[in-house]
């Protein structure tokens, strides 16, 4: 029998999924937390083959359009990959404990106050990629690609959080004449792969609810179509006042129980 609440929040998230293109795993993850009452390492595990899956068919369709700067992808996953493994070689050795399970709250709360400030400041970063042109040259632009990758590798791995939000904004500042539609497909290109590294990761501790993820994806897949469709009707300023309001909610709630 299928839990209709995990169906609902399945829905709920890839609505504003839908409306924002962002908030996938910022939200789910503290939804898994505080309603389902799972483990942050189980939330976590759980979020990133939630937001992998969830952005196979984008990815897919960004690619038949043409959207995805390869040359872009494969440096950052030159430094997310490797990464990522390193972080998950070291939470095995490291093993369960209360300590680790606090730091991963800690970087839990950290990476959504990190994604709501960039989506509230969304329209201001490509200004900032303009005028940091001066310093981040030609020469220079591959290694720190491969940075952003590496400190993306260990943020989503540690929280199942950054891959969407500010994976994009770092794309941007790095690279600020991409053009939109080709920022976005670069960015779900890289999110897939990673998601899913840091996912076998996660599974491999035992850190995934399977049930409660085929659960939720039957309710992200409709809600998403959905949320795509009223785009259109709602002002995007109000949509990124809202997530911004609910991440920092979820934010707070995750640090104090840290």
């Amino acid at each position: 029998m299928f839990d209709w609440t995990a169906i609902a929040a399945g829905a709920g998230v890839g609505l504003i999924v839908g409306l924002t293109g962002v908030g996938g795993g910022s939200l789910m993850t503290p939804l898994l937390i505080s309603v389902f009452h799972l483990d942050k390492a189980v939330a976590i595990g759980t979020d990133l083959w939630f937001a992998g899956l969830t952005k196979v068919s984008g990815s897919v369709a960004h690619h038949r359009e043409g959207h995805v700067d390869y040359h872009i992808t494969k440096k950052l996953l030159l430094g997310s990959i490797p990464a990522s493994i390193a972080t998950m070689v070291f939470m095995h050795l490291e093993g369960i404990s209360k300590s680790r399970d606090s730091a991963l709250a800690y970087a839990l709360g950290i990476a959504l106050l990190l994604t709501a400030v960039t989506v509230a400041f969304r329209p201001v970063w490509h200004r900032v990629g303009m005028w940091l042109e001066r310093w981040i040259t030609r020469e220079r632009r591959p290694a720190l690609t491969v940075l952003c990758g590496a400190i993306l590798g260990v943020l989503v791995s540690l929280s199942s959080i950054g891959a969407g939000a500010l994976g994009a904004t770092m794309i941007l500042l790095l690279y600020p004449r991409l053009d939109m539609k080709r920022l976005v497909g670069t960015d779900i290109a890289h999110a897939v792969p990673l998601t899913i590294v840091a996912g076998i990761g996660h599974a491999s501790l035992g850190n995934v609810e399977w049930l409660l993820l085929i659960e939720l994806l039957a309710g992200s897949i409709p809600g998403i179509w959905v949320g795509a469709k009223l785009t259109k009707q709602l002002p995007e300023t109000i949509t990124r006042f809202a997530l911004c309001i609910c991440l920092v909610i979820a934010a707070r709630k995750i640090l104090l129980t840290a």
